[in-house]
């Protein structure tokens, strides 16, 4: 297989060209052929013409490679080495939604054939990969897992806009159902990834991997949250004291603030759900989740706290929400936080108006059922700088004092303008 691969004379295929997918995909481009296989036939038809539809990537990422995007499964047979990346995130009660990883396996299902390897990137819970999809596509083709084809697990470790932790630089584990599918599935892998590999034991124990990974961030940022709430009470600036606690050389320096997207706030859900069903209910996690979940609802109470205090008038009031994104210097709103503060505002009858660099109106008013603000007002009552985007770094107090009545707020979130504004009440969690 490896030397097929190498020689061309075989494919590679990558299900779900999202994000994580497309990044992969190209990578492999430009040393193997590479089959990139999505259902969206809009976002197909875009990565032919060059054009990555999640917009991390440049034109210029997709020189040079020998890669063929479709969506026919008669296409898709030709490959042999199939990597699954597609996503994997939680219902509206933070249940597992594995049907787009189930719908994934049921089309390798339909294409795999004998000799061929799959391994899965997708985010699931300890056992997934074998006792969820493994039966799917074992059913539907007829061949039996390492009798006819292999299987494996690599968890993704992809950074939307990160542009230093890019795919070839992170550390890639690996993983398989025998010892005979590790090494190949390694040395694949080690073709893009200069970083090197780490061979896990088992497919358990790397699906696990990227579990605790999310959920130790979860769990600290948590933590800071929690501290801010407390700190705010006695009238200490957080960014500050952790200022101060990071002179020392062990401390970990987290943050407190808003977790959405589509790891952190998800990922620890697929742990707690499969730790339910062996019959321990997760304390700690499910803890962190509440705080970070929890956020967006004290973040307005103390903007609505404020506006009665000067103004008493809650709905004649305007705030002003910038960064709607769910991180920085990206343009994905999957999962953002920052629209459940939008929302819990508006229904205290708020003029709310949004505005993000990044972000696509039309995908907001989809999603969220607001839209961004075209036309900023001279007189909010609060402002709350959600996101930390480059753009907005540039800003000074005088723009502030532009937009904003004598008595505003403006909530700094992440501290980037702490000590620098003056003319308006300043608050950051």
């Amino acid at each position: 297989m490896y030397q097929d691969l190498l020689k061309k004379n075989k494919k590679l295929a990558v299900i779900g060209l999202g994000y994580v997918g497309l990044p992969i995909a190209l990578e492999f481009a430009k040393k193997i052929k590479v089959i990139g296989f999505d259902i969206n036939v809009k976002r197909v038809e875009l990565m032919r013409n060059n054009i990555d539809p999640s917009q991390e990537l440049e034109g210029s990422a997709f020189d040079s490679s020998d890669i063929d995007f479709t969506n026919d499964l008669a296409i898709l047979k030709q490959a042999n080495f199939f990597i699954v990346a597609v996503p994997t995130p939680v219902d509206e009660h933070n249940v597992p939604n594995l049907i787009p990883l189930i719908r994934a396996c049921e089309t390798i299902g339909k294409v795999i054939k004998k000799g061929d390897y799959v391994v899965f990137e997708s985010t699931v819970y300890p056992g997934c990969t074998e006792e969820d999809c493994l039966p799917i596509i074992e059913k539907l083709s007829g061949l039996k897992n390492i009798v006819d084809f292999k299987i494996g697990y690599s968890p993704e470790r992809i950074n939307p806009g990160d542009k230093e932790h890019t795919l070839p630089k992170i550390i890639k584990v690996v993983s398989g159902c025998d010892q005979e599918s590790l090494e190949l599935i390694a040395k694949v892998y080690e073709l893009v990834v200069t970083a090197g590999v780490h061979k896990a034991s088992s497919i358990k124990v790397a699906e696990a991997a990227k579990i605790i990974e999310n959920t130790q961030r979860d769990l600290n940022i948590a933590l800071m949250n929690e501290l801010s709430i407390i700190f705010d009470k006695m009238g200490i600036n957080t960014f500050e004291v952790l200022e101060a606690a990071g002179t020392k050389w062990n401390f970990l320096k987290f943050q407190p603030g808003l977790v959405g997207g589509h790891c952190i706030g998800v990922d620890p859900y697929y742990l707690t759900y499969k730790s339910k069903k062996l019959g321990y209910d997760s304390q700690i996690i499910l803890a962190g989740r509440a705080i970070n979940d929890g956020m967006s609802g004290h973040i307005v109470k103390q903007v609505l706290q404020y506006i009665i205090q000067y103004s008493g008038n809650i709905k004649d009031a305007k705030v002003l929400v910038m960064g709607v994104t769910f991180k920085e210097n990206v343009t994905d709103i999957r999962n953002s936080k920052v629209a459940d503060v939008v929302k819990e505002l508006q229904s205290f009858s708020l003029n709310v108006h949004v505005t993000d660099p990044h972000a696509d109106s039309s995908e907001l008013k989809h999603e969220y059922g607001f839209e961004l603000t075209t036309d900023l007002a001279r007189d909010y009552d609060a402002v709350i700088i959600a996101v930390p985007h480059n753009e907005y770094k540039k800003l000074a107090d005088g723009y502030f004092a532009g937009i904003t009545k004598e008595k505003a707020m403006i909530a700094d979130l992440k501290g980037i303008y702490r000590g620098k504004i003056s003319s308006r009440f300043y608050w950051s969690l």
